[in-house]
């Protein structure tokens, strides 16, 4: 997995002109696999969650310290605007950016299911 993000993400690079998303596991690990490659913008996705907002306040800490300066969290699987609020209460206290919030969605996990049937 390494291997194939680094190289999608050289290519990506090089290409200059395209769009790239890469969805990885939350480490710092395949964070900074990302961070050395040069990009526009990095998006860290969070849940509203404390543990997951402290993680992306580490991540786009790490991040600034790579020299990005466009990084911002996008808040996913919220289900109430107490949980959208909690998220841009915690990006107001870390000086953090916040680019979107998407909603939770019931039909996500059933449509997992019904694919495997």
């Amino acid at each position: 997995m390494h291997a194939a993000v680094s190289s999608v993400s050289q290519m990506a690079a090089e290409a200059g002109d395209g769009v790239c998303i890469v969805d990885t596991d939350a480490t710092v690990e395949q964070f900074l696999r990302i961070a050395a490659i040069r990009a526009d913008q990095i998006l860290v996705v969070v849940e509203p969650f404390f543990t997951s907002l402290e993680c992306g306040r580490r991540m786009t800490r790490l991040g600034k310290l790579q020299g990005y300066e466009n990084i911002a969290l996008v808040a996913n699987k919220v289900r109430s605007d107490a949980e959208r609020d909690a998220v841009y209460d915690f990006a107001s206290e870390h000086d953090l950016d916040v680019a979107g919030i998407v909603p939770f969605d019931d039909r996500l996990p059933a449509s997992e299911w019904a694919q495997s049937a």
